[in-house]
């Protein structure tokens, strides 16, 4: 029986081993340390946060629940565009008797301050204690219903009717716009009307002055909150006038037209 050569066996060792290196090297990077982190980095941490970016971004009319006070409910109605309240409004106010002057003078007043606050953290009207209470309560309403309604940023800008919403205010493009028109006089005193445009759109409108005394503040108490809403509604001046408020009806509209004409410009 023929031995091996020593020298062939050292050969075939070495062969040996060198075949097992390579075999440990092929199998190596399957276990890199690298590829746990570029599974993990697929999900950027930002994404999560994108919802809250719309917060105090709703926008629309927004109506609260009516207050009841001693004197008779009060029931606020607010407009809310890009998060901020750019209109007012009175939809009840106690009637009757001296009331009708006491609502007459406060709620113009507590609509001004509800633009300019934008909270419901308004002062009370000296003289209208309860009604400004009642006042602020669904004002607090309003906008709470106004933040539950907020979507994320920019939801609200959906195109229904934007060409058509130009309108009467100039086609204001979709920014939005607080414009006072002109004091109309009448046989009673002066009417002058301040309306938000938002969108090319009338969102809001209100009288800052309208004919005051003896029988003039039940007139303008009934009639100035029904044609603030219909000039929301038309979206122009051609509104009806209020039965019994003629002389007023006519100072509205004419001071209501000279806004949206600088809404147009």
């Amino acid at each position: 029986m023929r031995k091996s050569h020593p020298v062939r066996r050292a050969v075939l060792a070495g062969a040996a081993t060198v075949s097992g290196i390579v075999l440990l090297l092929s199998l190596k990077p399957a276990s890199d340390p690298g590829a746990g982190p570029a599974a993990g980095g697929a999900a950027p941490p930002v994404a999560a946060q994108s919802p809250q970016g719309g917060r105090g971004a709703g926008a629309g009319t927004l109506t609260g629940d009516a207050a009841q006070t001693q004197y008779g409910p009060v029931q606020v109605r607010v407009t809310v565009s890009e998060g901020r309240v750019t209109g007012a409004e009175a939809v009840q106010a106690p009637r009757g008797g001296q009331s009708d002057r006491i609502t007459a003078d406060a709620v113009p007043r507590l609509n001004r301050a509800a633009v300019t606050a934008g909270t419901a953290d308004i002062d009370a009207v000296s003289g209208a204690t309860y009604t400004s209470a009642g006042y602020r309560k669904s004002l607090q309403s309003a906008l709470d219903k106004a933040a539950a309604a907020a979507g994320p940023a920019g939801q609200e800008s959906s195109g229904s009717g934007s060409g058509e919403g130009g309108r009467g205010a100039g086609g204001a493009g979709q920014g939005t716009q607080v414009l006072t028109g002109d004091a109309a006089q009448t046989q009673y005193g002066p009417v002058q009307v301040r309306v938000t445009v938002s969108g090319g759109r009338i969102t809001g409108a209100e009288a800052l002055q309208a004919p005051r005394g003896g029988r003039s503040d039940q007139v303008t108490a009934d009639a100035v909150p029904r044609l603030n809403r219909a000039a929301v509604t038309a979206g122009t001046a051609d509104i009806d006038a209020v039965s019994g408020a003629t002389y007023t009806s006519a100072g509205y509209k004419q001071s209501l037209q000279s806004a949206l004409d600088r809404a147009g410009g």
